[in-house]
């Protein structure tokens, strides 16, 4: 009986190995399924008696080895995204842009021009038979880039090329005669341009094109078409002035991206022809990437709203009575609490004085009608798809599924309403439908 039990176990590992690969998080299963299987061949001609003590350490064992073997897929799980809510299919493509105008200022080359890599999500008409696209097909380049990021280790990530989302690579777009309307979407600092698979995807299949971008040098890993990796290379200290300064070069990465979009929108041989209503565009963005998505709407007149999830503002420009044009500021719990305990103590140290100035910016921006919001249990990571990775990035009492749909409600309906023009969206509605995040326009 126990050779056909061993048998079985083995073909069943087998056969996982065959349809799924190998998974980190399952190695603990597949040991326990090794080690007996030396034991009865090496040692079952051997009859060895063993003292009581022995087999209930033995047993202990064997149940400590099987809490891990369940635990583990738990908290590192092989998750997935929430199914879009909207009406059309996703695609999504990735480009390799080369703004000639501007030299690299993180190389020592002088020849070398600023390289951007950017992915569009976007309506699309999708056959039966086509599949869907992985999370990443570069996991082991992420991993490695996400080391400065994330308190995890490398090998911890490198099964996110298995992840599966719902959207389908270099699909069909569905034309629009009047153009989808188009949002940007900014990374965290050395984060990466689908970082938010799970907003991106909701808010595309509700009738947008939505554009991420790699910041070279400032992303976890940019790997462009010729296999070239450029890993994130942090030459920034925490300091205010020195994340001020370097703000301008996020925002002139969108700049150009939005350059090229029209350039695109209007060359007849390119697929993104005509698809694109370049009248309307908006933007949000994760941390850094939040700042430099109300940095926008300051710069450039064709954004017309933006979102903040959980970033600090920073630019030498930074409003001093409000940004002028609608404006979301979403906070984390955990954020909320940091500048509310800095702005009531009398310390002087570094994490107090910048708190303080967080709070004191965040304040000045949103006057004159700028929403803001605090969703409860929640911490910076909640926003992005990290938070799905593993429950050790959660926040106590976090359910990151819910987390995720209150940020895809409130985006899609903010950009609804004041992107799309919509008149049936209303922020109201949200403010209503959840009172527990404390939605308001400020005055």
């Amino acid at each position: 009986m126990n050779i056909i039990l061993l048998i079985c176990a083995g073909m069943i590992t087998g056969l996982h190995m065959l349809i799924e690969g190998y998974r980190w998080q399952i190695l603990p299963a597949y040991l326990l399924l090794l080690l007996p299987c030396i034991q009865f061949l090496f040692f079952w001609k051997n009859n060895i008696s063993t003292s009581w003590l022995t087999r209930v350490v033995k047993g202990f064992f064997y149940i400590l080895w099987l809490y891990v073997v369940f635990e583990l897929p738990i908290i590192a799980p092989m998750f997935s995204f929430p199914e879009p809510t909207g009406p059309y299919k996703i695609g999504t493509t990735s480009l390799h842009l080369v703004d000639e105008k501007r030299l690299e200022e993180y190389t020592k080359e002088p020849d070398d021009h600023r390289e951007l890599m950017i992915q569009i999500w976007y309506p699309a008409e999708v056959n039966k038979n086509e599949l869907t696209a992985p999370y990443t097909t570069h996991s082991k380049e992420l991993a490695a880039g996400l080391q400065t990021a994330l308190p995890l280790p490398q090998f911890a990530l490198q099964h996110l090329n298995k992840i599966q989302t719902h959207s389908y690579q270099d699909a069909q777009l569905v034309k629009n005669e009047s153009g989808w309307p188009v949002l940007l979407f900014s990374h965290g600092m050395n984060l990466y341009r689908y970082q938010n698979t799970f907003q991106v995807e909701e808010l595309v299949s509700h009738g947008y094109i939505v554009v991420g971008i790699d910041h070279t040098y400032d992303a976890a890993a940019t790997v462009f078409p010729d296999g070239r990796t450029v890993l994130n290379s942090p030459q920034l200290d925490d300091g205010i002035p020195a994340l001020d300064k370097h703000i301008a070069v996020w925002t002139d990465d969108v700049t150009f991206v939005l350059d090229q979009l029209e350039k695109f929108n209007q060359t007849k041989n390119e697929e993104l022809y005509h698809s694109m209503d370049m009248k309307k565009i908006g933007m949000f963005g994760h941390s850094y990437g939040g700042a430099t998505a109300m940095q926008m709407l300051l710069r450039d007149d064709r954004v017309k709203a933006s979102i903040n999830m959980d970033g600090g503002l920073f630019g030498d420009d930074a409003p001093k009575q409000g940004v002028g044009k609608p404006f979301l500021m979403m906070n984390a719990d955990e954020m909320e609490k940091y500048m509310t305990e800095a702005k009531n103590s009398e310390k002087n140290d570094l994490a107090t004085t910048l708190f303080k100035e967080f709070d004191r910016r965040q304040t000045l921006a949103l006057r004159g009608g700028g929403y803001s919001l605090t969703i409860p249990n929640t911490n910076h990571a909640s926003f992005t798809d990290t938070s799905l990775f593993t429950k050790l990035l959660q926040s106590k009492g976090e359910d990151a599924q819910d987390v995720h749909q209150i940020i895809n409600e409130v985006s899609l309906e903010f950009f609804n309403q004041y992107v799309k023009d919509d008149a049936a969206a209303s922020m109201k509605k949200i403010a209503d439908r959840y009172p527990k995040i404390q939605l308001t326009k400020n005055k």
